[in-house]
């Protein structure tokens, strides 16, 4: 919809981004993470969508979430007709427009989509660093990408926007680099995972790690813990969603010939369903990258103290956006971002979006979304 409330198909009333190219961009120094464990080098791989200005003043970044990566937009090559993952945001007179914006999007250090992580090779054993990967946290992930930021000799970002753990890089970039970033526009994210958050990732660690292919994480590409990473998501992928969206979508829908099944067989559409994303992400993702970066996420803790906060030291104007039948983050968690930052007297705003398809929420083509985004980055 637009502003009046009529109908908009976006992805033919704007434009995008076509064939866009993935890019490389190595730091030949020694990094340290904040565990104080370093490597040698590092690379990360990125895309860029737009045109910096001369000014160097309209660049945005765009941070990716667990299992996302650096492809936020466009295409890859025209047998492959998926776009980027955030496609209906980014592009030409969408709310990330790049005809006015210089977009930059990385996969994560620690990633696995041509990043630096655990399935690269360690220069001093000539294998991979497999679990001997030096321990990852936000922060980590930031100053990774500050470095990035360096390279492109951007001194100041316009904004910094990601969901659920690219909501947790955005805000983290504000709270590290208080004076490089104008605008933060964290979604679907909180200051502190719950303990019950906590417990679902040890759960689909654990699936990884009692994998026999897992062999103490030292496995090849070829020879991975599959079977683990495929549970793992699973189980994760039931916390990105709500109940009411899986029974909008599935019900209890069963496939056509599950008649002819056995008893443990295949009954329901939704178990279908999941064993198509447990299946399809060990296909594209790292079993030690998912430890690593689940790790970082439950160690991200923007309230240690009761009395102080790191959100204080940010001074970029911020909007946090939560969705109603988010339970994994759900929406007091994003709330209370906004209100420590209040507390503080930093200009953050909240904004809260209706929506039955629970944590994903963010990922989806939503007008209401898609109107916050730009009046945000616009006004």
């Amino acid at each position: 919809m637009n502003d009046s409330g009529k109908s908009v198909l976006y992805h033919s009333d704007f434009g995008d981004l076509g064939m866009v190219t993935t890019k490389d961009f190595t730091y030949n120094n020694e990094f340290t993470f904040l565990s104080g464990q370093t490597i040698p080098y590092f690379r990360l791989r990125y895309e860029t969508y737009g045109t910096l200005n001369s000014k160097k003043t309209n660049a945005i970044l765009i941070t990716h979430a667990l299992s996302g990566d650096h492809h936020a937009a466009g295409l890859h090559s025209l047998e492959d007709k998926k776009p980027g993952w955030w496609n209906f945001l980014i592009g030409p007179g969408k709310p990330v427009d790049t005809n006015r914006y210089f977009v930059i999007c990385s996969n994560a250090i620690g990633g696995c989509q041509g990043s630096t992580g655990p399935q690269s090779t360690n220069p001093k054993t000539k294998t991979n660093y497999g679990i001997h990967f030096p321990e990852i946290t936000i922060n980590d992930m930031v100053k990774a990408q500050a470095l990035l930021i360096d390279a492109l000799d951007i001194a100041q970002l316009f904004a910094v926007i990601g969901g659920s753990m690219g909501g947790m890089n955005a805000i983290q970039w504000g709270i590290s680099y208080p004076d490089r970033v104008k605008k933060l526009l964290p979604m679907a994210t909180t200051g502190r995972q719950s303990a019950q958050v906590i417990a679902f990732n040890e759960v689909g660690r654990t699936a990884i790690k009692k994998d026999p292919n897992w062999n103490q994480g030292n496995y090849t590409s070829k020879k991975g813990p599959r079977f683990g990473l495929s549970i793992a998501r699973m189980m994760a992928h039931i916390t990105y969603l709500s109940d009411q969206g899986l029974e909008d979508k599935f019900g209890r829908d069963r496939p056509s010939g599950w008649e002819n099944g056995t008893f443990m067989d295949v009954e329901f559409e939704v178990e279908s369903y999941l064993r198509y994303q447990g299946q399809n992400f060990v296909n594209r993702f790292d079993a030690n990258t998912y430890l690593y970066f689940t790790k970082a996420l439950d160690r991200f803790d923007l309230y240690p103290s009761k009395t102080m906060s790191p959100l204080g030291k940010i001074e970029a104007q911020t909007l946090v956006v939560g969705f109603t039948t988010d339970w994994l983050y759900p929406p007091e968690q994003n709330r209370a971002i906004v209100k420590t930052l209040l507390m503080y007297k930093k200009k953050a705003f909240y904004a809260e979006i209706p929506s039955n398809l629970g944590h994903d929420s963010f990922l989806i083509n939503d007008h209401k979304l898609f109107r916050l985004v730009r009046n945000f980055l616009n006004e």
